[in-house]
Parts: structure tokens; sequence; C-alpha cells
């Protein structure tokens, strides 16, 4: 009698339990050994058993890593560039790859990321394009966007970099580094990851390049051969360079003459009179001759209101008075404290003599604090008037 197959997560029931009990001492009597032995055995063999299956799930992971970096890691062919790859890369030079700007071998080349174009190549624009031309690869997801991409280095388009320090291992001082300019240099491994860096080696069609350079040539040709023009061109040549200095001259003469005619109305009509005020202000060539003529513009100066100062000019007499009057105050003085009296700031009434010194000391005192006043009110007029120059 076998016991009952139990699923899994099900709780035996005592039953159950009793049945595989009878089951284990049975096998353990055929194989001749106690029931604790047997069930030691079955336990070694079970854990023999889940470190196989172990290392096995670990040699088919091992394996599948292999095959992952070996379809990543695909060796370049250095060649002449496919028809398929020179349309990947005329529709990714198409695109906005926000591409900056790396130096490699002090050559300046366009660098991009590949998350961008591996979008680019995902989007519906990229199957138009193979709409028109059925021999481009088919992009259905990640791993055929990343094939499609890998064109560009097996044709040696444009290969991945990596940012290095140019002057490692120098000797000489740290040069200025220009802020966002990388030093690059190739990687041996080409891969396509999302934040690997690529360079453009293929720098797209050159046709208005050499439109730019054809008509340069043309244009020195033209004026090297000036000599052998007709006589009507050469005439008409030697009409338009007099018409251009004569421009040029007349131009010259307006600046002077308005410049003349401020200087003039400057002090005969202030604050002066320009001709052409805009004629040298940031404007379009029409505006700088609008309108005619300008008055010159005057700022309105900013100044501190300030309080209204008595300026007065001391001579040799309002010297002489002020110590006359320092004098008399001391000797009002005297005279109030040999009075004496426990207020001596009273004096009295019926003396004529106090009566007139008293009059003498309120005038003295008001003078010396006017003419204190002049003298502190000097250094303020000076600073006014600097402040005015």
């Amino acid at each position: 009698m076998q016991a009952p197959q139990l699923q899994p997560g099900q709780q035996p029931t005592p039953e159950q339990i009793r049945a595989m009990q009878e089951q284990i001492a049975r096998e353990a009597a055929e194989h001749g050994i106690s029931v604790q032995e047997y069930v030691e055995r079955l336990k070694a063999q079970a854990m023999q058993q889940h470190q196989a299956q172990m290392a096995q799930q670990q040699q088919m992971q091992q394996q599948q890593q292999q095959q992952m970096q070996q379809a990543q890691q695909v060796p370049l062919q250095p060649g002449p560039p496919t028809p398929e790859a020179m349309l990947v890369a005329n529709f990714l030079r198409s695109r906005d790859l926000k591409t900056r700007t790396a130096l490699l071998q002090e050559k300046r080349r366009d660098m991009f990321r590949v998350k961008r174009a591996i979008r680019a190549l995902e989007s519906d624009d990229y199957k138009k394009l193979r709409a028109k031309h059925p021999n481009l690869p088919e992009v259905r997801d990640r791993a055929t966007a990343e094939n499609t991409f890998k064109l560009l280095p097996l044709s040696m388009l444009a290969l991945r970099v990596s940012k290095v320090d140019p002057h490692a291992g120098h000797n000489h001082g740290k040069q200025k580094r220009v802020k966002g300019l990388w030093h690059v240099q190739i990687e041996q491994q080409q891969e396509a990851e999302d934040d690997n860096h690529y360079i453009w080696l293929y720098e797209g069609s050159q046709w208005k390049t050499k439109l730019y350079a054809l008509g340069a040539l043309l244009l020195v040709m033209t004026i090297v051969l000036f000599p052998l023009w007709p006589l009507k061109m050469r005439q008409g040549v030697w009409y338009l360079s007099m018409c251009m200095m004569g421009l040029i001259g007349l131009f010259f003469a307006m600046a002077f003459f308005r410049l003349i005619l401020f200087c003039v109305t400057y002090f005969v009509a202030s604050p002066g009179l320009w001709l052409y005020p805009n004629l040298f202000e940031d404007v379009g060539f029409f505006d700088s001759f609008k309108p005619l003529w300008g008055w010159q513009e005057v700022s309105p100066a900013i100044s501190t209101p300030r309080m209204p100062v008595l300026t007065l000019t001391q001579t040799d007499d309002d010297i002489k008075r002020i110590k006359q009057e320092k004098k008399d105050k001391k000797a009002a003085k005297r005279a109030r404290a040999a009075n004496g009296g426990a207020h001596p700031e009273k004096p009295a009434v019926d003396s004529p003599t106090m009566i007139e010194d008293s009059e003498k000391t309120t005038t003295t005192s008001s003078d010396a604090a006017q003419s204190g006043a002049v003298q502190r009110a000097r250094p303020a007029v000076v600073e006014d008037a600097d402040d005015d120059e």
C-alpha cells in the first residue's frame, strides 16, 4: 500500500500521516536499516538532487549571458558603406538627436546618444522611409532596432566613444577647459546601450559646400580677369565704384556737419540741435534718417533736497566783533557770580547796569549762535558744490 500523493500546499490528514509512516517503516525494513537511518538517507538524496538542479540552472544562465554578449559584440569589418547603412545614416542625420560637439584627435565631431537614435528608428517616420525603400531592415522591437543601428559602426559611419582626460599623464600645467566640450576616444566594443555615446564620421551630403566653393572660385576668376572684360562692363564698374565712393564721402560730410551744427546750437540754443538724431542708433537703415532733426535729450538730474543754508563771508571786523562778544559774555558771567544769590540767573530789576548786561549777553549769545551756524554751514556748502559738479 502506497502513501497517497499530496498536492502542493495541502495539509496531510492524520490517516495520511499514519500511512506515510507505515510505508517508510516497510521500505527501511526492506533495506535492512532502521527508520532513522532511512530518513537521513532520503534527506541526503533530496539535497543532492536540489544541488544538481541549482548547478544546471546556473550553467544555463551563464550560457544565455554568453550568447547575449556575443550577439552584442559584433566584430567590425571596415569596408565601403552599404546602401542600407547610407539610408539609415541619412535618416538619422535629418533627425534631431540633440548632438553636441566633441574633440576626437583634435577634430570636432558631432556626438549623440544611442537612446535618441533608437527612438528615431522606432518612430513612424522610419516606417514611411522603409515603405519607400523595402531593402531597409524592419524594426519590430528593441533587438531589431539595435541591429539596424549597428549598420552604422559596421560601415564606419558612426563609432562609439568615451570621454577621456587629454592631459592625463602629462606634467605640464592644466589648461583651461572649454565648458561642454568633451575629448573622446574610440572604444573597441561597439555596443548599443542607451547611455552610450557615438560620434558621426559621416558628414552627410556636401552639395551645399561644393556649391559655395564653386561660387567663390568663379567670383575670384571673374575679378582676376577684369582686364578682359568688355569696355562697357568696365565702364559700368567704374561708374558704380565712383557712386559708392561718393555716397561714403557724403555720409562722412553729413556726420561732420551735424556735429558742427550741434556744437553751435549747444551754446546758442541749449541743449543743442541734432540733424538726423538716429543716424548712429541701433535701428534699421530707413529708421536712421527719421526724424529729420531733433533736440538733444537732457536727462533730468536727480538731486537730494537739502535745507536752505545761509552763506556769509567773514571779514576781519566780524572776527573782532565775535571775540569782543565772547569777552563781554565772560564779564557778564563774572558779574552775575559777584552779585551772588541763590538764583544768579535772576538779576535785580532795579539795577540798570544788570539790565544792560543782560541785554548785551542776550545779543551776544544770539550773534555767537548765528556765527557758529555760519561756520558749520561752510562745509555743507562745499559738499553741495561738489555734488553739483
